[in-house]
Protein backbone atom coordinates (compact mmCIF):
# COMPACT_ATOMS: atom_id res chain seq x y z
CA UNK A 1 0.00 0.00 0.00
CA UNK A 2 1.32 3.47 -0.84
CA UNK A 3 0.13 6.26 1.82
CA UNK A 4 0.76 9.86 1.26
CA UNK A 5 0.61 11.84 3.73
CA UNK A 6 -0.02 15.83 4.14
CA UNK A 7 0.54 18.58 6.59
CA UNK A 8 -1.35 21.28 5.31
CA UNK A 9 0.07 25.14 5.52
CA UNK A 10 -1.17 28.37 4.06
CA UNK A 11 2.92 29.11 3.30
CA UNK A 12 4.43 25.49 3.06
CA UNK A 13 1.94 22.14 2.56
CA UNK A 14 3.61 19.26 3.62
CA UNK A 15 3.66 15.95 1.65
CA UNK A 16 4.88 12.61 2.65
CA UNK A 17 4.68 9.22 0.65
CA UNK A 18 5.71 5.67 2.01
CA UNK A 19 5.16 2.44 0.88
CA UNK A 20 4.05 -0.27 3.58
CA UNK A 21 5.29 -4.30 2.76
CA UNK A 22 4.65 -6.25 6.19
CA UNK A 23 3.46 -3.23 8.04
CA UNK A 24 7.12 -2.00 7.63
CA UNK A 25 7.11 1.79 6.19
CA UNK A 26 9.36 2.68 3.30
CA UNK A 27 10.14 6.10 2.39
CA UNK A 28 9.07 7.29 -1.41
CA UNK A 29 9.30 10.85 -1.54
CA UNK A 30 8.87 13.80 0.50
CA UNK A 31 8.44 17.92 0.23
CA UNK A 32 6.32 21.04 0.11
CA UNK A 33 4.46 22.87 -1.58
CA UNK A 34 5.34 26.67 -1.72
CA UNK A 35 2.18 28.41 -1.51
CA UNK A 36 3.52 32.63 -1.84
CA UNK A 37 1.54 35.48 -0.50
CA UNK A 38 -1.31 37.43 -1.63
CA UNK A 39 -5.31 36.92 -1.49
CA UNK A 40 -6.66 33.64 0.14
CA UNK A 41 -8.54 32.07 -2.99
CA UNK A 42 -5.15 32.03 -5.31
CA UNK A 43 -3.55 30.22 -2.07
CA UNK A 44 -5.84 28.00 -1.73
CA UNK A 45 -5.81 27.18 -5.63
CA UNK A 46 -2.40 26.55 -5.15
CA UNK A 47 -2.42 23.86 -2.30
CA UNK A 48 -5.56 21.94 -4.41
CA UNK A 49 -3.53 22.32 -7.52
CA UNK A 50 -0.04 20.90 -5.80
CA UNK A 51 -1.82 18.16 -3.93
CA UNK A 52 -3.29 17.16 -7.37
CA UNK A 53 0.80 17.44 -8.81
CA UNK A 54 1.47 15.42 -5.97
CA UNK A 55 -1.03 12.52 -6.23
CA UNK A 56 -0.25 12.41 -10.52
CA UNK A 57 3.22 11.87 -9.53
CA UNK A 58 3.59 9.49 -7.08
CA UNK A 59 -0.56 7.23 -7.75
CA UNK A 60 -0.90 6.88 -3.74
CA UNK A 61 -3.66 4.56 -2.80
CA UNK A 62 -4.66 5.92 0.17
CA UNK A 63 -4.23 9.41 2.70
CA UNK A 64 -3.67 10.76 5.26
CA UNK A 65 -3.97 14.22 6.87
CA UNK A 66 -4.01 15.64 10.33
CA UNK A 67 -6.80 17.38 11.90
CA UNK A 68 -6.40 20.83 12.59
CA UNK A 69 -6.74 21.55 16.08
CA UNK A 70 -8.26 24.88 17.91
CA UNK A 71 -4.78 27.23 18.30
CA UNK A 72 -4.97 30.36 20.80
CA UNK A 73 -6.17 33.07 17.72
CA UNK A 74 -8.93 31.99 15.96
CA UNK A 75 -8.29 33.21 12.73
CA UNK A 76 -5.47 31.25 12.04
CA UNK A 77 -7.32 28.11 12.91
CA UNK A 78 -9.77 29.18 10.45
CA UNK A 79 -7.35 30.16 7.94
CA UNK A 80 -5.53 26.56 8.62
CA UNK A 81 -8.94 25.05 8.61
CA UNK A 82 -9.41 26.37 4.38
CA UNK A 83 -6.03 24.97 3.73
CA UNK A 84 -6.56 21.71 5.33
CA UNK A 85 -9.67 21.87 3.32
CA UNK A 86 -7.79 22.78 -0.34
CA UNK A 87 -6.09 19.43 0.38
CA UNK A 88 -8.61 17.23 0.96
CA UNK A 89 -10.62 18.19 -1.78
CA UNK A 90 -7.94 17.36 -4.22
CA UNK A 91 -7.56 14.44 -2.90
CA UNK A 92 -10.93 13.37 -3.06
CA UNK A 93 -11.49 14.73 -6.37
CA UNK A 94 -8.12 12.28 -7.59
CA UNK A 95 -10.25 9.62 -6.14
CA UNK A 96 -8.37 8.77 -2.91
CA UNK A 97 -9.94 7.76 0.63
CA UNK A 98 -8.75 10.10 3.23
CA UNK A 99 -7.79 9.20 6.53
CA UNK A 100 -7.87 11.93 9.51
CA UNK A 101 -5.50 11.74 12.43
CA UNK A 102 -4.94 14.21 15.29
CA UNK A 103 -1.24 15.50 15.96
CA UNK A 104 -1.42 13.89 19.08
CA UNK A 105 -1.86 10.53 17.36
CA UNK A 106 0.64 10.85 14.86
CA UNK A 107 3.29 11.75 17.32
CA UNK A 108 2.28 8.65 19.91
CA UNK A 109 2.62 6.93 16.07
CA UNK A 110 6.07 7.70 15.35
CA UNK A 111 7.74 9.27 18.87
CA UNK A 112 6.13 7.28 21.22
CA UNK A 113 4.83 10.21 22.84
CA UNK A 114 2.24 12.82 21.90
CA UNK A 115 3.52 15.64 23.85
CA UNK A 116 6.75 15.03 20.94
CA UNK A 117 8.51 18.44 19.82
CA UNK A 118 8.57 19.23 16.08
CA UNK A 119 12.46 18.38 16.61
CA UNK A 120 12.10 15.03 18.02
CA UNK A 121 9.65 14.05 15.35
CA UNK A 122 11.85 14.67 12.70
CA UNK A 123 14.29 12.52 14.15
CA UNK A 124 12.16 9.53 14.50
CA UNK A 125 10.99 9.72 11.03
CA UNK A 126 14.64 10.22 9.80
CA UNK A 127 15.34 6.95 12.14
CA UNK A 128 12.34 5.36 11.18
CA UNK A 129 13.07 5.62 7.34
CA UNK A 130 16.44 5.16 7.30
CA UNK A 131 16.76 8.80 6.02
CA UNK A 132 20.52 9.70 5.27
CA UNK A 133 19.49 13.32 7.05
CA UNK A 134 16.87 14.93 8.79
CA UNK A 135 13.40 16.04 6.50
CA UNK A 136 12.48 19.32 6.69
CA UNK A 137 10.18 19.77 9.81
CA UNK A 138 6.75 20.50 7.09
CA UNK A 139 8.15 17.16 5.47
CA UNK A 140 8.70 15.43 8.41
CA UNK A 141 5.22 15.86 9.89
CA UNK A 142 3.82 14.78 6.49
CA UNK A 143 5.91 11.77 6.62
CA UNK A 144 4.50 11.28 10.09
CA UNK A 145 1.22 11.11 8.86
CA UNK A 146 1.95 8.94 6.46
CA UNK A 147 3.85 6.43 8.70
CA UNK A 148 0.48 6.85 11.70
CA UNK A 149 -1.68 5.66 8.96
CA UNK A 150 0.49 3.15 7.54
CA UNK A 151 0.72 1.43 11.90
CA UNK A 152 -2.84 2.21 11.72
CA UNK A 153 -3.74 0.21 9.02
CA UNK A 154 -1.09 -3.08 10.28
CA UNK A 155 -3.08 -3.13 12.83
CA UNK A 156 -6.72 -2.61 12.15
CA UNK A 157 -5.56 -5.69 9.96
CA UNK A 158 -4.09 -7.63 12.16
CA UNK A 159 -6.87 -6.56 15.27
CA UNK A 160 -9.36 -7.22 12.19
CA UNK A 161 -7.97 -10.72 11.39
CA UNK A 162 -8.03 -11.97 15.12
CA UNK A 163 -11.21 -10.99 16.62
CA UNK A 164 -14.79 -11.01 15.90
CA UNK A 165 -16.55 -8.57 14.32
CA UNK A 166 -20.23 -7.02 16.27
CA UNK A 167 -21.35 -7.20 19.46
CA UNK A 168 -20.62 -9.89 21.50
CA UNK A 169 -21.22 -10.85 25.37
CA UNK A 170 -18.31 -10.08 27.07
CA UNK A 171 -17.07 -7.26 25.39
CA UNK A 172 -14.20 -7.56 22.75
CA UNK A 173 -14.34 -7.53 19.00
CA UNK A 174 -14.64 -4.43 16.67
CA UNK A 175 -17.77 -2.01 16.05
CA UNK A 176 -18.16 0.37 13.84
CA UNK A 177 -14.09 -0.49 13.26
CA UNK A 178 -13.18 0.08 17.04
CA UNK A 179 -11.39 -2.04 19.67
CA UNK A 180 -13.94 -2.49 21.95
Amino acid sequence: MRVLGIDPGLRLTGFGVVDTASGTPRYVASGVIRIGTGALPPRLGTIHAGVREVVAAYRPDVASVEIVFVNVNPQSTLLLGQARGAAIAALVADGLLVHEYTALQIKQAVAGSGRAAKAQVQAMVQRLLALPAEPSPDAADALACAICHAHAAAMRSAVGAQLPVGPRRGGGGLRRGRLR
